[in-house]
Formats: structure tokens, sequence, C-alpha cells
């Protein structure tokens, strides 16, 4: 199995790098900058399937690890809930040059829920990068 996940790995990985040397060869052509966000569509679909699988799988192989996911995935809700209220209650107004008006509020809102959420990911590794650390080296120290 996990010789065909690297060999998995490797074709995307390749066709990714073709892409980008397209992309690059015809000076960033309507057509290549096209087939790269579409194969960006691509590999986040997958991403987020192979993440559903290995989550879902994960609860069948280990039933009592259940209770984490769900805690986990209520906690990803309220956040995502949290920053959508939050962005709602703006009235923010970003130029649309391409119309020459400003985006609608729907619109508004997606990308500052969107960014708000990113901030909160970025925060929250952060802190579980440096709570790592300093556990790891509490738990040498008392050793």
């Amino acid at each position: 199995m996990k010789k065909i996940l690297n060999v998995l790995l490797g074709l995307l990985m390749a066709v990714t790098v073709v892409l980008l040397v397209y992309a690059i060869a015809t000076g960033g052509s309507e057509t290549a900058i096209s087939l790269n966000l579409i194969w960006g569509y691509v590999l986040f679909v997958l991403g987020i399937a192979a993440a559903i699988f290995c989550a879902v799988f994960g609860m069948v192989k280990n039933p009592a690890g259940i209770k984490g996911t769900l805690m986990s995935l209520v906690l990803v809700l309220v956040i995502i809930g949290a920053s959508y209220f939050i962005s709602a209650g703006h009235d923010v107004q970003i130029v649309d040059l391409q119309n020459n008006g400003f985006f609608g509020h729907s619109e508004t809102v997606i990308t500052e829920t969107s960014i708000l959420v990113t901030y909160v990911a970025f925060a929250a590794a952060f802190v579980v990068a440096i709570a790592t650390e300093m556990w790891g080296m509490f738990k040498n120290l008392s050793k």
C-alpha cells in the first residue's frame, strides 16, 4: 500500500511540475493559468477527500478516538461560525476593478470569514508548536 501511495504522490508532483513549467514557458498564458487553477482545485478536492477518508477510517479502526474527533469537528465549526458572524457584522467594501464598483456583501463576508479562519489556524498552529516544544523540554528535564 505504501508503494502505491508513493507512486501516486510522485505522479501528482510530476503533473504539478509539468503544469508549472508549461505556465512559465508560455509566459503565463491564460490557458496555462486556467490549467494550473483547475489542477489546484483538483488537488484541493483530493486533499479534502483524503482527510475525510482518513478521519472515518481512523474512527472505524479506533472507536475510542471518536470523542476527540467529534470535539475537534465541533471546535472547527464553532470557529467558522464565529468568524462568519463577526464578518457579517462588518460593512466592508472591496473594490471590484473589473466592473468599476464594489463586491456585494455576501462576497465580502465569505472573504473575511476565510481570512479570520486562516488567522485562527495560524495562531493555533503557532501555539501548539510552542506548547509541544515546551512540553518536551519539561519532560526531558524531569528525567
